[in-house]
């Protein structure tokens, strides 16, 4: 933990806010509606767009997804791989009183920190949408930094580090994968079996954009499970 995370948290837990605003945010930091369920729809409505650049819009939709999947992927891989951090929420040491500490939940404390696959993926997916939409990409931005990121440095759930470790690397992911020759090799095959079999192309990604949603968080829990069961 670096002074800044002890500067940024120890001002936020000295926010005293009104238990309902508490509850709100808590319910904001929770629920997948305020999540990907806003931030994905954008990317079906560029998808459907008409317009002299639709072909590309489609390439950077799918371009965009993939960077979202690779972001999830990447986050999770990271978390598990380097240095266990314990959430401010678990962490005695900073001596904070967090507004989510009457409702701890018993998985987060076994989950690293760090980085932030929340910040990462709809960082990376926000990252998208401003690359084809500029005014509506700063707004899917803004919307990702005050009701998904910030609320879960609020919380108590991440550092300061653990959000902005996490968008960079989304930024980082999308921007390369929505570059010309990554983009040609990757998403134009994709896009071309998608015009060619539009039934299946439909049918999987309406699949993928439910998991990038739900962020695959009950594929996981039914994978655990049955490693628990086993």
């Amino acid at each position: 933990m670096t002074s800044f995370d002890t500067v940024i948290l120890g001002f936020l837990t000295q926010i005293h806010l009104a238990p309902l605003l508490n509850h709100t945010i808590r319910v904001i930091a929770g629920l997948y509606t305020f999540k990907g369920f806003l931030l994905i729809p954008l990317l079906w409505w560029i998808w459907f767009e008409p317009g002299a650049k639709r072909e590309w819009q489609r390439e950077m939709t799918i371009a965009t997804v993939a960077s979202g999947l690779i972001a999830l992927a990447v986050g999770r891989l990271l978390a598990h791989f380097l240095p266990f951090r314990v959430r401010p929420i678990y962490n005695p040491d900073l001596h904070l009183h967090f507004a989510s500490e009457s409702l701890r939940e018993a998985t987060l404390s076994s989950w690293s920190s760090f980085p932030s696959d929340h910040a990462m993926l709809w960082i990376a997916i926000s990252m998208g949408i401003f690359l084809i939409w500029r005014r509506i990409g700063m707004i899917a931005i803004l919307y990702t930094v005050l009701f998904i990121c910030l609320p879960r440095a609020y919380l108590g759930f991440h550092y300061p580090t653990d959000l902005i470790a996490g968008a960079a690397i989304g930024v980082a992911i999308t921007y390369v994968m929505t570059r010309d020759p990554v983009r040609k090799r990757t998403a134009s095959p994709a896009l071309r079996w998608a015009m060619r079999f539009p039934g299946p192309a439909s049918m999987l990604a309406f699949l993928v954009c439910f998991e990038l949603v739900t962020q695959f968080d009950e594929l996981l829990q039914l994978f655990h499970s049955m490693v628990k069961a086993v």
